[in-house]
């Protein structure tokens, strides 16, 4: 984890992006970015995060506003002179070049060449685990290893930070995974400055010391993985990041740092309220798997009903059970397998007010229901 005071590396200063007469694909970007820390934009297609990316790599500029990179503006100065690598999902490798020679050709192109330069080639094979397949021709090479020669040639001249766009997303799901482990692990080996783009929450929590999420061209919130977890900002961040159960309902009442949601067949819900909500407002209540207990005594405030078991599936360390509550709304909810009712019988649940919270209603909010 990098130095919360630590100064901003890049500095988004006011940035806005046009494209001929639509909405700004990015509008009012105030963002910092620390020397040292992996900082993912996060965000559905079209939300302004590539555009973000490519604004400061170089290939795209600014409607509006400014881009500081150590306190100095990118206003006017082209991509090869800002010193970054940049990583795409393509690869974007040199097919007639051996994976020795993509290494090289970055210093190549700075006037390095020789010993110093062979050294250097070496030693990034060792770190990205490719020891022994320089002489390969990238077709040679699988997706894995390709998008390692590729991060390997983005770091290789020591950029000031790497910007790494979808780098996994062509890749299947055990790949992605274990090469999100292998970023992460070089990434502080070097001590670089990762800005990493992606759709996929998971990612974002997996390698991140900072995430900003995106949605519609602005940034909904910026904080660290857990912080953006259980602390959603809003009822669009609640929805995209993780799984959710959400209930729409109308505020009953507001006592202080809680609220009652009246939601369908007229339960009464104990939630936290977010933002300026007040009795008569309409909202969107929501509660991850997690936090919904079956049975068992509950510290208050806590919210607690009888419910049907509709659906129970296995997964191995921990089951999905499906319940619905009186009036119909159904909640899914996450436990051990080993503690799992046997059967369909009814059962009671519950979950705490200070994991509940009550946004106000959005019709642009996405609640990623569980599967």
């Amino acid at each position: 984890m990098t130095n919360a005071g630590a100064q901003p590396l890049v500095v988004f200063a006011g940035v806005e992006k046009c494209y001929g007469g639509g909405p700004p694909a990015v509008t009012d970007l105030e963002l910092e970015v620390r020397k040292g820390e992996f900082l993912t934009l996060l965000g559905p297609s079209g939300s302004g995060k590539t555009t973000t990316l490519m604004m400061l790599a170089g290939f795209e500029a600014p409607t509006r506003g400014d881009i500081l990179l150590d306190g100095r503006s990118l206003a006017g100065r082209p991509p090869h002179k800002r010193n970054m690598g940049v990583v795409f999902q393509n690869y974007a490798l040199f097919p007639h070049l051996s994976v020795a020679e993509n290494l090289a050709f970055p210093l190549k192109v700075r006037g390095m060449r020789g010993g110093v330069a062979a050294d250097k080639v070496a030693a990034m094979l060792d770190l990205v685990r490719l020891e022994g397949l320089g002489d390969r021709r990238p077709h040679a090479l699988s997706g894995g290893q390709r998008q390692r020669v590729a991060l390997a040639r983005a770091l290789i001249f020591e950029p000031d930070i790497v910007l790494m766009d979808e780098p996994l997303g062509a890749l299947d799901r055990q790949l992605r995974e274990r090469l999100q482990i292998e970023i992460k692990r070089i990434q502080r080996q070097l001590g670089v400055t990762v800005i990493y783009v992606t759709h996929d929450q998971s990612e974002a929590l997996t390698l991140s010391d900072r995430v900003a999420v995106f949605a519609a061209g602005r940034v909904q919130q910026v904080g660290t993985p857990e912080s953006i977890y259980e602390r959603p900002a809003n009822a669009f961040v609640a929805g995209f990041v993780g799984e959710n159960n959400g209930l729409p309902g109308i505020v009953a009442a507001r006592d202080g740092a809680t609220c009652d949601v009246r939601i369908a067949g007229d339960l009464l819900v104990r939630a936290t309220p977010m933002g300026d909500v007040a009795p008569g407002d309409r909202v969107l209540t929501t509660v991850r798997p997690e936090h919904v207990h079956a049975g068992g005594a509950l510290p208050e405030p806590c919210n607690s009903f009888p419910a049907a078991l509709d659906q129970l599936i296995y997964h191995g360390d921990h089951s999905r059970l499906r319940a619905i509550l009186p009036g119909g709304a159904l909640l899914t909810l996450r436990t051990d397998s080993r503690s799992a009712p046997s059967g369909m019988a009814p059962l009671t649940i519950g979950w705490c007010a200070d994991h509940c919270f009550a946004f106000p209603a959005d019709e642009t909010a996405i609640v990623k229901e569980p599967e």
